[in-house]
């Protein structure tokens, strides 16, 4: 008991210190920890399609009868991050987010293998998304809601790039980052709680109703339902105000997108393309930029 309340002591000191660093100070800190957290991404990326198609396998082999398959232990903390190229097991020295990067010069220590430039891209763009939360938070002592936006950021983020890698959204990000949402706005960090609900369910409604349009004039399914709930989940964190923008960013993005990949291959692409990606780019331009394009296409139509 006593170790415990020393460690509550210790924490709330650290709290208290951080708090009281200048901007430029926690500016730094909170970089230095998107770059862990960035770092934590490409596991979460790499490794949660394939436990659950793990998972999903036991289920089918359970619910056929079948014995499931045995396999080894797989996890987001087992077995420890290895080269792909020649298994080797990478020190903790070679793994610290996007210094280990350049002093290796994009290669494996052991066998020379060249290591995606993805990694530490993505290690950069959540540093830089944290950086700029804590830019934009701390001169308005909101330290709680800056933490709620780099946590929304970062799942965000894993959410676009497995939906890159798969074709999916998972719902072991796409739910808690509902519930996350709507929990925030209950502890007053984001939006009022009926915005943050009716975000959410003007989301999921208006890409089901989308979805059933689609599929009603092409007889095909245009939308995933993790498309929807991942808007629902937006729009927790959005409000109601939040979605129109995020759809308007997202769509513009993705037909450009389409229209530029086109082009490139010189032919009408006739391929399923990820919405994820550009759903979560319009919902961060919505969170940025909504309320200025609202208030300048109500002014344009007054």
């Amino acid at each position: 008991m006593a170790a415990f309340i020393d460690c509550l002591w210790g924490a709330s000191e650290a709290l208290e210190a951080f708090r009281n660093l200048p901007r430029e100070g926690v500016v730094a800190v909170m970089a230095t920890l998107g770059l862990f957290v960035g770092s934590f991404l490409n596991v979460v990326v790499h490794r949660l399609p394939h436990m659950l198609e793990t998972r999903w396998a036991r289920e089918i082999a359970a619910w056929s009868g079948q014995t499931p398959p045995v396999t080894p232990t797989f996890n987001l903390a087992w077995p420890p991050s290895r080269c792909p190229c020649c298994e080797t097991p990478i020190a903790v020295r070679h793994n610290l987010p996007v210094l280990s990067y350049l002093a290796l010069r994009g290669r494996c220590a052991a066998c020379g293998a060249r290591i995606a430039a993805r990694y530490a891209l993505v290690e950069l763009s959540v540093g830089a998304l944290f950086a700029v939360l804590a830019w934009t938070f701390v001169p308005m002592s909101q330290y709680g809601a800056m933490l709620a936006w780099c946590g929304f950021g970062a799942t965000a983020l894993a959410l676009a790039l497995i939906d890159m890698d798969t074709r999916l959204l998972p719902d072991a990000l796409t739910l808690p980052l509902l519930w996350a949402g709507l929990l925030c706005a209950v502890a007053g960090l984001t939006l009022p709680l009926d915005e943050a609900v009716l975000g959410a369910a003007l989301g999921y409604g208006v890409m089901r109703l989308i979805e059933s349009v689609y599929r009603a004039l092409t007889h095909q399914d245009g939308l995933g339902g993790g498309d929807a709930k991942l808007v629902a989940a937006c729009g927790a964190w959005l409000g109601w105000i939040g979605i129109p923008p995020m759809l308007a960013f997202g769509a513009t993005a993705a037909t450009l997108a389409f229209a530029a990949f086109g082009l490139v291959r010189g032919r009408v692409l006739r391929e399923p393309l990820p919405f994820g990606p550009w759903l979560v780019l319009g919902a961060l331009a919505s969170a940025l930029w909504g309320e200025r394009f609202l208030n300048l296409w109500l002014h344009t139509h007054a």
